[in-house]
């Protein structure tokens, strides 16, 4: 990336909303088998805590030198105070929703010989009054954005997202989604959705071959009068779908070691780069240059715009 647009990032404003979550890593080793059970014993020597879900695509959306707003729902707890300092340091606006009712949402992994033995889900769906205060947020801040992001990771801080489409379009902003679930109707009108295989698969059936797949992205594309349809397909590389065609590009070959939210480096890059006025192709092949980056680190983790050069 030349210095120009590292510059044309730094102009971009985004507006992210979605599933705000903190990623916890336990690492330790383990020798044994419980007596108690046929588990092994981990003695936890290190303990890791990252943002998750939404608030690692703003931490991305923020690596890159984008002018970055965080809206979400967080608990009234150890964990959302911890969300909120991690998302200061990385540079993010947060303007989270603070619910005495609920829990943060966590996600703890145990990690034994860099094999995940566990995961812990904490969670619950944000309250009514929770929910309308947020919106009543996003009016207020939809209007400062260049491109809104819609991270849905189905936890219900995305209740009124259909509603939210329908007010950035009324301002002629960019929404980007990525989709959750079986019932992609919610999105109807948005800019680009991105959902992976198995998302895809869910909504659309099973392909039998890439016509077929065509047929069944681009007649889901237009049934929901979206701009464009992204599918990021693992070591496949991208697919775009709009109404010119189907255009591809490869994954980068490099040795993978976590996948846990390449989606949110992809979403991410793809609304910066196209904030900063790419075409769809263009931001599509630096998305996947910055998935095949992070796949190579261990975690939720981000990409610079240096390490996109």
């Amino acid at each position: 990336m030349e210095k120009a647009n590292r510059e044309q990032f730094s102009k971009a404003r985004l507006l992210v909303v979605g599933d705000v979550m903190l990623d916890r890593y336990w690492f330790g080793d383990t020798n044994r088998i419980s007596p108690e059970a046929p588990v092994p014993v981990v003695q936890v020597g290190k303990i890791d805590e990252r943002l998750g879900g939404a608030a690692n695509v703003a931490r991305n959306v923020a690596a890159l030198g984008a002018k970055t707003t965080i809206l979400g729902v967080i608990g009234d707890d150890e964990p959302g105070r911890h969300v909120t300092d991690l998302l200061k340091s990385s540079g993010v606006d947060s303007q989270l929703e603070v619910d005495g009712k609920v829990p943060t949402t966590v996600k703890l992994r145990v990690i034994a010989r860099q094999q995940q033995l566990i995961r812990l889900d904490f969670e619950e769906a944000p309250s009514e009054s929770a929910l309308a205060h947020k919106l009543e947020r996003y009016e207020k801040l939809v209007g400062d954005a260049d491109v809104v992001i819609l991270s849905d990771y189905g936890k219900g801080a995305l209740g009124q997202v259909a509603l939210m489409i329908e007010q950035a379009r009324a301002q002629k902003k960019m929404i980007l989604v990525d989709p959750k679930g079986d019932d992609y109707a919610k999105y109807r009108g948005a800019t680009v959705l991105t959902p992976n295989r198995s998302e895809l698969r869910q909504v659309v059936g099973k392909w039998t071959s890439e016509e077929d797949l065509t047929k069944r992205a681009q007649d889901l594309r237009k049934s929901l009068n979206l701009e464009a349809l992204l599918l990021t397909r693992s070591e496949e590389g991208m697919s775009l779908f709009t109404e010119t065609g189907v255009s591809h590009v490869k994954a980068q070959a490099r040795e993978v070691f976590d996948v846990s939210g390449a989606g949110d480096t992809v979403i991410g890059t793809l609304a910066v780069a196209m904030a900063a006025g790419w075409p769809l192709e263009r931001a599509m092949a630096l998305a996947n240059r910055a998935g095949g980056i992070v796949v190579g680190k261990l975690g939720t983790a981000t990409v610079t715009s240096e390490e996109l050069q």
